[in-house]
């Protein structure tokens, strides 16, 4: 048999993808989605309470309890995969390391480290994570940079989202293991990602076009004799 078919011990694809001391996921794949949404849900629900006391409109508190979840997602998950290069030989159940087991089911890349993903992943998480709970502050505030700081966050998430795809296509898009996990983890687990920062991103270009057309006109207007 060619060694190249032989499983290594592993349920990703491909079968000969080296992760030397891997150690099964001990969390259920129903477990590791119930602790992700119970989180999601506390941290956008003490925004949305929070954002009440602040007289915002409620697509402004919708907007800050996305950029909450959205930017903690992007330090605390995507920062743990990016600095923590043998997640797959954790042993002691540990909830991060646990999470990348099994989206790597989805795409293997992830256990693998592939230089793409680990360098996409890491702009996201040190970057646009940071600048995602700055966006909470702006908001919340009034911030003048409010709206060009959304619209720069959101084109750097479909920037990075579009390369993630764009590279896995490239390199033949032959990295989940089946199909419920090409679907409900590489697609589904990223969706909000494409759509909701391209909403985002067309609202703060009418919002900052609106206010240039605004200053422009006011700019014109002949002075009273």
């Amino acid at each position: 048999m060619d060694p190249s078919l032989v499983s290594q011990g592993h349920p990703y694809v491909p079968l000969d993808l080296h992760l030397p001391d891997y150690s099964p996921c001990l969390l259920s794949m129903s477990n590791i989605i119930s602790v992700f949404a119970f989180s999601s849900l506390l941290i956008v629900s003490l925004i949305w309470i929070f954002s009440g006391g602040l007289k915002k409109r409620k697509v402004d508190r919708v907007l800050m309890c996305w950029w909450a979840f959205t930017g903690l997602t992007h330090m605390i998950l995507e920062g743990y995969f990016v600095f923590s290069p043998e997640f797959f030989k954790d042993k002691s159940g540990f909830y991060l390391a646990e999470v990348w087991k099994e989206y790597s089911k989805g795409d293997s890349r992830y256990a693998g480290r592939d230089a793409g993903v680990v360098t996409v992943e890491g702009i996201t998480a040190v970057l646009e994570g940071p600048a995602s709970l700055l966006a909470v502050y702006a908001i919340a505030t009034g911030k003048s940079y409010s709206y060009i700081l959304q619209f720069a966050i959101s084109l750097g998430q479909l920037y990075g989202t579009a390369v993630y795809y764009i590279t896995a296509i490239l390199e033949g898009d032959n990295f989940s293991s089946n199909t419920f996990y090409y679907y409900a983890y590489y697609i589904g687990a990223n969706f909000s990602w494409i759509v909701i920062p391209s909403i985002i991103a067309v609202r703060c270009w009418r919002k900052i076009c609106a206010a240039f057309r605004l200053q422009g006109s006011q700019t014109k207007k002949p002075k009273a004799h």
